[in-house]
């Protein structure tokens, strides 16, 4: 499949006459061809009035045709085999065998909404027949989920397959029956015409109308923001920069009818090394999280950059494995030329930052965008007095916080922000503390995990990959696992409608054998 430097709007190709955009090789420096035409004001009202007038018709497309349609994206993407994955490379500098498996993770979560969508588990279906008898009476409710409508989606720069143009965002809002607008990750375009390409075949051939998928190309903010702001857009999903994120927020709070944003804009991931699994094991757990800290330069938004441990011969041992660990460290390429220089920028920042202490550097690099390894330190009270301290370097940077004892520990949990994932290191011994720690910890991360670190995200049916602000903008959503699908539906009751008119996910028959509550009880009869 040829890369052509176009556009797709409602399944049609387009070349954009806004500018030109090429994509960059990080590794080498290299401008990447071919030349991609950027979208305006015109595409994304073709764009978005294609996808309104597709919203109904496929809303109404039975959970059979919505699952065969993500089956066929998967398959896709595995037919694309090594120029989709050669092309992520050259455009992310992200090495093929991580590539490799975060195709699988794409291919794994299409799959997973597919056999959502075929099992109707969009429709949350509740049945609560009348009771005329009772005092006052009960009328009979039935109540379903419905598609929201269009939704605006976002590539991300780090995830060129999973959380890009066939990522979770868009395979959670085709199983709900909305159709997709896409903008484009600028830094990959080619990646994302390859992906638009099998997504548009896939439409054509399930027989739905060609403004179900339209992928938006362009260099600039201007576009997503009209994007945004276009009435037929129903929802938002970013994934990127709190900035960013905020940005479309604002625009979306600021239209006549607001919609929601669902932003999941960073965190710092917090790692707590309890007293005794830090005495118990201080070197394994300071090498195990460097290696988690470096995994492709850091540029996971589950990086655990901030590490919390009590003062004492236990936690120098770590700063001293950690050191020699990240010492070791050979420098990564980062995703973009912006990263880099952004990255470059927060370290010169934390070095002039009073009260903050060096620790280790990487190795240096030899590509133009690589990026080094860096460990800081700072006590209880200096991370306490410095807000900007809490706020996320994207790549291979943490910083420690050493408190003096386990009451100034938990008090820097509690004057954290949201975020994406908490780790506890612990041992059985550090149980009580862990009791102490767990409801702050779950009111402010969307995860918690024990003696691990948190840089995969499965995609599992019951995985949260989302948090309180301002790890995302809404702290009830996830943008991976099957509630995905909710930020995209939303409820609708039927109150003593006839027989005649209730829409089959509801009716006494259940002709499309759903699982359903009726009446307090969950059958599929």
């Amino acid at each position: 499949m040829d890369i052509r430097g176009e556009m797709l709007i409602g399944g049609e190709p387009v070349y954009g006459r806004e500018g030109a955009l090429r994509a960059v090789d990080p590794a080498s420096g290299e401008t990447l061809e071919p030349a991609f035409g950027c979208g305006g004001a015109d595409e994304v009202e073709r764009a978005c009035l294609l996808a309104g007038q597709a919203a109904a018709p496929f809303a109404a497309a039975d959970g059979e045709t919505r699952a065969r349609l993500l089956e066929a994206i998967a398959a896709g993407l595995l037919a694309l085999g090594g120029a989709l994955l050669e092309r992520a490379a050259r455009e992310t500098g992200l090495p093929q065998a991580r590539l490799i498996v975060e195709r699988g993770r794409a291919v794994a979560q299409l799959r997973q909404f597919a056999r959502a969508a075929r099992q109707g588990l969009d429709a949350g279906a509740v049945l609560e027949p009348g009771q005329p008898d009772k005092l006052p009476p009960r009328p009979d409710l039935r109540v379903r989920r419905v598609p929201i409508g269009p939704v605006a989606v976002f590539g991300a720069g780090n995830f060129p397959l999973a959380f890009s143009v066939a990522g979770g965002d868009t395979a959670s809002a085709l199983t709900a029956g909305c159709p997709v607008v896409v903008k484009a990750h600028p830094a990959h375009p080619g990646v994302s015409e390859l992906t638009g390409r099998v997504i548009r075949q896939a439409v054509a051939d399930c027989g739905l109308p060609g403004g179900v998928f339209s992928l938006l190309i362009t260099d600039g903010h201007a576009l997503g923001r009209q994007l945004v702001e276009h009435p037929a857009i129903a929802a938002v999903a970013f994934t990127g920069s709190r900035r960013g994120g905020e940005a479309l927020m604002r625009a979306a709070a600021l239209r006549p009818r607001p919609i929601p944003v669902y932003a999941e804009m960073g965190s710092l991931n917090p790692v707590l090394a309890l007293p005794h699994a830090l005495a118990a094991r201080a070197e394994a757990m300071a090498a195990a999280w460097v290696d988690a800290l470096t995994l492709n330069a850091g540029q996971f938004c589950t990086c655990p950059s901030l590490l919390l441990a009590v003062e004492g011969e236990d936690l120098e041992r770590f700063r001293r494995a950690a050191a020699n660990a990240a010492a070791a460290k050979p420098a990564d390429t980062m995703l973009t030329p912006a990263i880099h220089d952004a990255y470059q920028s927060a370290l010169h920042r934390l070095r002039r930052t009073p009260g903050v202490a060096e620790r280790a550097f990487g190795q240096a690099g030899g590509g133009p965008y690589a990026a080094q390894a860096a460990l800081f330190e700072v006590d209880a009270a200096g991370f306490a007095a410095r807000p900007e301290l809490a706020e996320e370097i994207f790549g291979p940077c943490a910083l420690t916080v050493a408190c003096r004892d386990q009451d100034e520990l938990l008090s820097i949990v509690a004057g954290l922000d949201g975020q994406l994932t908490a780790t506890l290191q612990m041992d059985d011994a550090d149980l009580p503390l862990a009791r102490e720690l767990l409801p702050l910890l779950e009111a402010r991360a969307g995860r918690v995990l024990a003696n691990g670190f948190p840089n995969w995200v499965e995609t599992s049916p019951a995985m949260v990959h989302g948090g309180p602000f301002p790890a995302s903008s809404d702290s009830r959503a996830t943008s991976v696992g099957l509630a995905a699908m909710d930020r995209f539906l939303r409820p609708v009751c039927y109150q003593n409608l006839p027989a005649a008119l209730l829409p089959p996910q509801v009716a006494d028959d259940n002709p499309l054998r759903l699982w359903r509550r009726v009446d307090s009880a969950w059958s599929q009869s």
